[in-house]
């Protein structure tokens, strides 16, 4: 989508990156809708006219600031998991949950933002995650191709894993103002490779009987 006019200069790279950083901050901060473009120019510390230079309106550096920070997140995850190629599927997805909490810690205005976006663009949030899902089945069918995985449906399952991804980054980050710690993301992971039931005695004999 071009929500945004490139600069082709560095200067102009710079002054680009000033206003999405004032706007990250300003949309994670008070919300798109009492943000104004002059709130975004007056802390990225630009003139009103700058900012027609690179968006048209408030909604395309909202919209182009969600795709930009969703590109690098899925990046930043994919560079992780290719540095152990012969990780297993949990271990590719413990990767995965990391960098999502670190990526969130350092850009939390993300995580605001694209809840915000079901209200400003529906099919921008929609999109947004159905990019992270067409990378994550990419993977699940490979784990399934290995037995690795059950044949569930990939997509389906993706969907489950953002779900852990971000509830529990709404848990900690927003409710808690907390980080989630290794001990934590051992649990998670211990969840998706496992499940949440013990086995029980009418769980085996079911088992039993197939």
């Amino acid at each position: 989508m071009d929500y945004v006019k490139l600069p082709k200069t560095k200067r102009g790279e710079i002054t680009l990156k000033k206003i999405c950083d004032a706007a990250e901050h300003l949309f994670s901060i008070n919300g798109f809708y009492a943000t104004e473009i002059h709130d975004i120019t007056q802390r990225a510390q630009v003139a009103t006219g700058t900012f027609y230079n690179y968006f048209p309106d408030k909604s395309s550096v909202f919209l182009y600031l969600m795709d930009e920070l969703g590109r690098k997140l899925r990046y930043a995850i994919r560079q992780a998991r290719q540095e152990m190629p012969d990780a297993s599927m949990i271990e590719q997805e413990r990767i995965s949950i990391r960098v999502f909490f670190l990526f969130v810690k350092e850009h939390f205005g993300l995580f605001r933002i694209v809840w915000q976006s079901q209200f400003v663009d529906a099919e921008s949030f929609k999109r947004y995650y159905e990019r992270f899902s067409a990378g994550y089945v990419r993977e699940i069918k490979k784990a399934q191709q290995s037995g690795e995985v059950r044949d569930f449906d990939p997509v389906l399952i993706s969907y489950a894993l953002m779900g852990i991804h971000s509830f529990v980054t709404l848990k900690c980050f927003v409710f808690d103002e907390s980080e989630p710690d290794e001990a934590m993301i051992d649990q998670l992971v211990d969840f998706v490779a496992h499940g949440i039931l013990q086995k029980t005695r009418r769980g085996d004999e079911y088992e039993q009987n197939q």
